[in-house]
């Protein structure tokens, strides 16, 4: 491969008057060629430091271009390159609306029994990745709960959240305010919050894949992706693989159609936990997806937790579903360090509880509700007795 010719390429289509929005996932075939570009790319920023930025995934081994990639540069690279077009995603949220108080143990954190879990584990030190809009670093319930986390829209600030719904699952994940405010599934765990979504709650796939590149780097345990598509992306496919092998649990929320046998991307991945939302009840949720490709079920229907500014808002969605889940994975974890994203799915519909179903809906559903202080349980027993 030519690099100097191939970053000449890129450059002129840098500056090529072509319409805005479009993005690459350029992609190396082979390693060296990845670091041979990167190299001359960091040489050329340190040379202009006004030239537009080209971000780049190690993990991956990829590149990720603001802007079109030209037919000619791809015809004279096929061979050395494999290019993606960039599509965006959103958060899976349906309903926002303000409430005017804490609701101290929210009515999801008490139906998956965690509170009973506390005098063991409150996830205590488990690391957790919240790809997301970012969240509010002073609102009372999550000061003690949140670490630095990185924002990829803005490199030099802070994650903060202009949209909401990362505080919203960061409050169901781990708030921890004592008997005056909001207390989250693990309070003692760590949330990192990784800002990829704009204040619409929309990203592209090459913001989620930064995201996860930077979790596998930093270390996390537990990533939550309350987010989803509808197209396939093998370039998230395969950065979502690389998380797995790492030892990661994933857990992706499988969207809001109301659809039986599809959900959304990444939650379709075999690697993810895919999560599917119930209610009050114990019934799947009428907006949520459902069906076989669902792991586990979680309370997602009107569920308040910590907003911007300080606030609360009532919100259903996969996504809140989603943060009951990661919570109950860093209460399994605090205790049992050593369980696989595989182990860690299994013991999840294990000890899951069984659903009730709605009129006119099949009894036979192959897994339940997510049980956090079952979970637990089970999970102590395997480490004590290990077979």
């Amino acid at each position: 491969m030519d690099y100097t010719d191939f970053i000449q390429m890129l450059l002129e289509d840098m500056e090529s008057p072509v319409s805005s929005g479009e993005k690459n996932i350029i992609r190396f075939r082979e390693p060296r060629h990845f670091y041979a570009c990167q190299d001359r790319l960091q040489m050329l920023h340190l040379r202009y430091p006004n030239m537009p930025g080209i971000q780049v995934s190690d993990l991956l081994k990829a590149m990720i271009a603001p802007f079109p990639v030209s037919s000619r540069l791809m015809s004279k690279y096929h061979d050395d390159l494999i290019i993606e077009e960039d599509t965006q995603m959103q958060v899976h949220t349906l309903v926002n609306n303000k409430v005017n108080q804490s609701p101290g143990i929210p009515y999801g954190v008490k139906q998956i029994q965690a509170p009973k879990a506390w005098s063991t584990s409150t996830g205590y030190r488990i690391r957790i990745g919240v790809i997301d809009t970012g969240a509010d670093y002073y609102h009372p319930d999550l000061r003690q709960s949140l670490a630095k986390g990185i924002n990829l829209l803005h490199r030099h600030l802070l994650p903060l959240d202009d949209n909401g719904h990362g505080t919203h699952i960061a409050g169901t994940i781990a708030a921890a305010n004592g008997p005056d405010g909001m207390i989250g599934v693990a309070p003692r765990a760590m949330i990192f919050p990784v800002k990829a979504f704009d204040n619409n709650g929309s990203a592209y796939v090459s913001d989620i894949i930064q995201g996860i590149d930077w979790c596998v780097r930093n270390r996390m345990h537990i990533i939550n992706m309350s987010f989803g598509m509808k197209t396939k992306s093998k370039a998230l496919l395969d950065i979502v693989g690389k998380a797995y092998t790492a030892g990661i649990s994933i857990v992706a929320s499988s969207g809001n159609d109301g659809k039986r046998r599809s959900i959304d991307y990444p939650a379709r991945y075999g690697q993810t936990i895919s999560v599917g939302a119930t209610d009050r009840n114990r019934r799947i949720a009428t907006f949520s997806n459902r069906g076989d490709l669902i792991d586990i079920y979680a309370p997602g229907d009107k569920i308040i937790s910590s907003w911007t500014r300080g606030k609360y808002h009532e919100m259903s969605g996969t996504s809140m579903a989603t943060s009951h889940v990661s919570g109950s994975i860093a209460l399994l974890l605090a205790q049992n360090p050593d369980l696989s994203p595989a182990e860690i799915k299994e013991l999840l519909v294990a000890t899951a509880t069984p659903l009730r179903p709605r009129k006119g809906q099949s009894r036979v559903v192959h897994t339940g509700e997510i049980n956090a202080y079952r979970l637990l349980r089970e999970g102590i027993k395997r480490k004590n007795n290990p077979s």
